[in-house]
């Protein structure tokens, strides 16, 4: 789109369905490299990625003429083909249905990358649930927790 400028920074959180520890560490770089083919290969730039055993964060520079919802929707769908076509784990990988997406400013980009990064040393002190929890009070997203316990547990 010419002439249009923007600045936006979204953090998407995605949990393994039923909460289930499925993305191993053998596998942790390669699905890191998939993904990060897909974010460039829509235009985007990605900041930051990490897999957690049970959930993943993607940080990127998001474009103002892509849907959000369908942003995410592909990016699961996507990884969901790629770690079954590889065999991964045992049955069917898949990613919980919704997600949790996060807008930061370019002051916090340098922040919200290194909390990525270190998500293992944030894991020992705080679970998932923990995690997501603070989050959403941070940002004061309210939420039903009759949905959010489906999303966490």
């Amino acid at each position: 789109m010419a002439n249009t400028f923007s600045q936006i920074y979204l953090q998407f959180v995605f949990a393994v369905k039923d909460r289930y520890s499925l993305i191993s560490k053998n596998n942790k770089e390669e699905l890191h490299k998939y993904i990060t083919a897909l974010i460039q290969n829509r235009g985007i730039k990605l900041l930051a990625v990490n897999c957690m055993p049970d959930h993943i964060h993607i940080f990127v520079g998001f474009k103002p003429n892509l849907l959000i919802s369908d942003f995410a929707k592909e990016i699961k769908v996507e990884s969901n083909e790629f770690i079954n076509s590889k065999g991964w784990v045992k049955g069917k990988f898949k990613w919980q249905e919704g997600y949790g997406v996060f807008s930061y400013s370019q002051s916090h980009i340098d922040s919200v990358i290194k909390y990525i990064q270190n998500q293992e040393i944030h894991h020992q002190k705080r679970t998932f649930k923990q995690e997501y929890l603070e989050l959403l009070e941070k940002f004061e997203i309210p939420f039903e927790e009759k949905y959010l316990f489906d999303f966490i547990e």
